[in-house]
């Protein structure tokens, strides 16, 4: 039976960056944990004022844009979750 050919191997470097990659930080900072739950807490509490009393609250005027407002301190509690460790 014939030999194949052998092909010659490319003398390709492999960065530095993928050899020896830096590592990630292992925890997450102090404060992080505390204004997440307070986040999703205080966009609950907004939300349920704003139900519980007929849409008057928990800032007259605005109308609906106070369940924006809600859900944006729960959008900012799952962004902030997102970097939890």
């Amino acid at each position: 039976m014939p030999k194949s050919k052998l092909r010659k191997k490319d003398g390709k470097v492999i960065p530095a960056d993928i050899l020896h990659p830096v590592a990630a930080p292992t925890e997450s900072p102090r404060w992080l944990a505390p204004v997440m739950v307070g986040a999703f807490l205080a966009g609950l509490v907004w939300i349920v004022i704003f139900y519980v009393t007929s849409t008057n609250y928990p800032v007259p005027g605005i109308g609906a844009w106070n369940m924006v407002i809600g859900f944006g301190f729960v959008g900012v509690g799952f962004t902030l979750a997102t970097k939890w460790r």
